[in-house]
């Protein structure tokens, strides 16, 4: 079996290439967008780490694939490559992420203040995946101001992170571990 060579040395001089061939910088546009969804599947990875209800085990590595998906949707050139075509998702999946936050609040209480993040580290987890998803969200919009994006992808992530909220709440239950509620001191 032939060595997979990880290390390529093409980018050892601040560029890199997009799916198609097409050559950019590292700071480009595309690398922030996708690179940030890279972030965000790997902190997710965190939250299966730890021995939740296989419900959202499952889940979770749902949308590590679809995360997947929307990277080397926003990695790919459309001028050089069809793979974005290819690469489609549809409502199912937005719908997806709000049935299970309907199912996750049924077992919830109203809530009645902002939580400060913390707890479970799993539910911190879910914490850290929200406000890195926020920041894709921001680099994808990002880029749909210079390039085209498909609005499924902005919406999936808007509501991924919705998603991670309701998780860390939940998971902060699941572990009998008490949500602390922001209390300013106005």
């Amino acid at each position: 079996m032939a060595k997979s060579q990880v290390y390529t040395k093409t980018g050892d001089k601040g560029k890199t290439s997009l799916i198609g061939g097409t050559r950019v910088d590292k700071h480009h546009y595309r690398l922030e967008a996708y690179g940030t969804v890279d972030e965000l599947n790997a902190n997710i990875g965190m939250i299966r780490s730890w021995p939740n209800e296989e419900s959202i085990n499952k889940t979770v590595l749902h949308i590590q694939d679809q995360l997947f998906m929307i990277g080397a949707y926003l990695a790919t050139d459309d001028s050089v490559s069809d793979l974005r075509t290819r690469l489609n998702s549809d409502e199912s999946e937005i719908t997806l992420l709000e049935r299970e936050m309907d199912k996750m609040e049924e077992s919830l209480p109203p809530l009645k203040n902002f939580i400060l993040p913390g707890g479970h580290p799993a539910a911190t987890y879910a914490h850290i995946a929200r406000t890195v998803c926020r920041r894709a969200e921001r680099r994808v919009n990002e880029m749909a101001e210079k390039t085209d994006v498909a609005t499924w992808v902005i919406r999936y992530l808007n509501r991924l992170s919705d998603y991670f909220f309701v998780l860390s709440r939940y998971l902060s239950n699941f572990y009998d571990n008490n949500e602390i509620p922001w209390s300013p001191k106005l």
